[in-house]
């Protein structure tokens, strides 16, 4: 039997912790009644989790005979991780334990240096700090998790089904997995990475930059070029890249296209503009250049976008389609 341990510690996000618990725990295989054990391992016995606490049947000594364990979310990334839980995971991992993270979990592995010179992924919210922190661990903030073998790690909470189901088709190929992401009412596999659910742009570090910043996303339908933000910033081009490249960890264009295609993603939500209309909102071109840049960051096409997060009630769609809803699929 495959035993899964799931590592609590104290400020574990309960949810994260939960898909571990129920994908392993429901998951069947043909011949085998019970293919995983699963098991919660505390660094205490009782686990402090948000509004309530935890008592667990096992501490860190269950991690000794897991094949793979899941170490979940925790809400303070900043909190420093016990001695003991570091070397209870470089000892799994010695020995060749498969360690898989959710969400912030991956704080917990790359503090245990088990990320070092590997891709990872976490939530999009905590990526940057995540890359800053350690800057031997490759971040990409835009899938849904990641897989290097023997370590893997997630995005943020619904990603942490994915992995977990993805481990399930490893471990007991397609039909299991399906069956385990019916129970969970989930697609096996989704469209997509994180970048999908990112509804804004990160704000910046600091202060400088702000008003500009206001300007751009106040003018964002206009055609503009670096030497004119400079021009608005007062400042020369040169000073202007170098000071957003420190707060906002890009280029100022490159801001400016993801501003704008977080703007699209407000309006396929909310409104019934179809894809050119919206290019011409947004300060694209051209319709097919809009599109291009919104599948590169978000990893959908607009029409998909939409039917996955558009508001179906006030949608043409819902109410029988119109003139603006064929037009948008004519484009797409």
């Amino acid at each position: 039997m495959h035993v899964i341990a799931a590592l609590a510690l104290h400020g574990v996000v309960p949810f994260d912790l939960a898909i571990a618990c129920d994908v392993f725990g429901r998951a069947v295989a043909p011949g085998v009644e019970a293919p995983y054990e699963v098991r919660v391992c505390g660094e205490a016995r009782m686990v402090r989790s948000g509004c309530f606490d935890l008592r667990v049947r096992s501490g860190l000594d269950g991690l000794a005979d897991a094949n793979t364990v899941i170490v979940p979310g925790i809400e303070d990334i900043t909190a420093p991780v016990p001695a003991r839980v570091i070397a209870a995971l470089q000892d799994a991992a010695g020995r060749g334990a498969r360690i898989a993270s959710i969400c912030s979990g991956a704080f917990v592995l790359a503090a245990s240096g088990l990320l070092d010179g590997l891709r990872a992924t976490t939530h999009w919210l905590a990526a940057r700090e995540l890359a800053a922190r350690y800057p031997r661990v490759h971040v990409d903030a835009n899938v849904l998790f990641v897989d290097n073998g023997q370590v893997l790690t997630s995005a943020g909470a619904a990603a942490g089904l994915d992995l977990c189901l993805h481990l399930v088709r490893r471990d007991l190929g397609a039909a299991a997995a399906a069956d385990a992401a019916r129970l969970a009412v989930m697609p096996l596999e989704r469209e997509g990475g994180q970048a999908q659910f990112i509804t804004r742009v990160p704000p910046s570090s600091g202060a400088s930059l702000e008003p500009l910043l206001t300007w751009l996303a106040e003018n964002m339908a206009r055609p503009v070029d670096l030497g004119e933000l400079a021009r608005q910033a007062a400042t020369s081009s040169r000073t202007l890249s170098r000071r957003f490249r420190e707060q906002t960890g890009t280029t100022p264009l490159q801001w400016l296209q993801t501003a704008r295609v977080r703007r699209a993603q407000s309006l396929l939500e909310t409104t019934d503009l179809n894809i050119e209309q919206i290019a011409t909102e947004i300060g694209f071109a051209t319709a097919a250049t809009f599109r291009d840049r919104f599948f590169r960051t978000v990893g959908l096409s607009p029409t998909a976008y939409r039917k996955a997060f558009g508001d179906k009630t006030g949608m043409p769609e819902a109410n029988g389609g119109d003139k603006a809803a064929r037009a948008d699929n004519a484009i797409e």
